[in-house]
C-alpha cells in the first residue's frame, strides 16, 4: 500500500438524478483538487426515488459512458489519470441471458474508475430486506439480485477490498477480503436513521478491527423522500479501529492520510490474521438445559 490521501463523499441523495450526479462530482472534484489519490462515493450517489428509480436507469457497465449516473464520474476521471473514483453502488442491468434478466431484476453494484474506464466491480451479495421499529419497510430482494463473489482489487495504490453497506453485517466477507490481501476496505452506505443511530459506527470500526485495514465508509444523509431518511456520518476508520475522519450532516468532503507503515505495524503487533485457526465457524454444539 501507498502512503496517499483518501477521501470519502458524503451528500444527500434526492429523486432528482441529474442534480444529485451533480453534487457527487462536484465533491469528487473537490478531493481530487486537494490531492486525494482515492475517492469514495456512497451508494445510492446517483440519487434515491422511487423504487423503479433504479430499474429505469440501470444499464450495463459495458455502456457507462452513455449512463447519466456514470458519465459525468468518467469525464472527470479523464482530468485526473492515477487517481481511483469508488462508485459506491448503482443500478447494474444484468446480461440478457442473466437469470436475474427473466425475473426483472438488477444488481447494486460498485464500480472502481480510473482514467475513465471501469477497471473492477463488485455487486453487492447480502440485499437488505427488514422490517424496522420506525416503520420502515425495505424489500432490497424484490429489485436486486444478489451477487456471489467478493473482490479485492489490487490497485497502485493498494489492495482495495470492495463491499457495500449491509455486507458490513456479515464478517466472513471481510474475513475474505482480508485473506485475499485487502489493505484498504471501502463499504459505501445508504443507513437508515433507525439502524445507524446504534450501529453504523460500531459496525464500520469492528470490520476494521477484525481486517486490520483502513475502512472508508461513505454514507449518503438526510431525508431523501416521504420514506427514506439515512444517517450519513461517513467516516475513515484506521486498523487500529480508530476513527480518522467523520462528516457532521451535510454535503461534504473528509479527507484522511493512508498511512503503510501504520498498517504494518499493526499487523505485526497484533497478527490476528495470522493466528487465525478456524478458516470457517463449525457447527455449533446444541445443549438443551431447559430440563435443568
Amino acid at each position: 500500500m501507498r502512503d496517499i490521501q483518501a477521501a470519502i463523499v458524503q451528500l444527500r441523495a434526492t429523486p432528482d438524478v441529474r442534480a444529485t450526479v451533480a453534487v457527487a462530482t462536484a465533491l469528487s472534484a473537490r478531493a481530487l483538487a486537494d490531492g486525494a489519490a482515492l475517492v469514495a462515493l456512497p451508494e445510492n450517489f446517483w440519487g434515491i426515488g422511487d423504487e423503479g428509480l433504479g430499474r429505469e436507469l440501470a444499464r450495463p457497465l459495458s455502456e457507462a459512458d452513455a449512463s447519466p449516473i456514470v458519465a459525468p464520474l468518467l469525464d472527470l476521471s479523464r482530468r485526473h489519470p492515477g487517481a481511483w473514483i469508488v462508485l459506491g453502488g448503482l443500478p447494474e442491468r444484468p446480461a440478457p441471458e442473466d437469470p436475474a434478466a427473466a425475473q426483472g431484476l438488477v444488481y447494486n453494484t460498485l464500480a472502481l474508475v480510473e482514467g475513465g474506464e471501469i477497471r473492477a466491480s463488485y455487486r453487492k451479495i447480502h440485499r437488505f430486506d427488514a422490517d424496522l421499529a420506525d416503520g420502515s419497510v425495505l424489500r432490497e430482494s424484490a429489485r436486486v439480485a444478489g451477487g456471489r463473489r467478493p473482490v479485492v482489487a489490487l490497485t497502485p495504490v493498494g489492495a482495495i477490498g470492495l463491499s457495500i453497506c449491509y455486507d458490513l453485517r456479515f464478517p466472513a466477507l471481510y474475513r475474505a477480503l482480508a485473506l485475499a490481501g485487502a489493505e484498504i476496505i471501502v463499504a459505501p452506505a445508504a443507513f437508515t436513521l433507525h439502524t445507524g443511530l446504534d450501529h453504523w459506527e460500531v459496525l464500520v470500526r469492528a470490520r476494521a478491527l477484525d481486517t486490520q485495514s483502513y475502512v472508508l465508509a461513505p454514507a449518503v444523509w438526510g431525508r431523501h423522500n416521504e420514506r427514506r431518511h439515512s444517517f450519513g456520518h461517513s467516516m475513515i476508520v484506521d486498523p487500529w479501529g480508530t476513527v480518522i475522519a467523520q462528516a457532521s450532516p451535510t454535503d461534504t468532503v473528509r479527507q484522511a492520510r493512508l498511512d503503510p507503515a501504520l498498517l504494518a505495524q499493526v499487523r505485526s503487533d497484533l497478527p490476528v490474521l495470522r493466528h487465525q485457526v478456524l478458516p470457517e465457524p463449525p457447527p455449533a454444539d446444541i445443549i438443551d438445559l431447559r430440563g435443568v
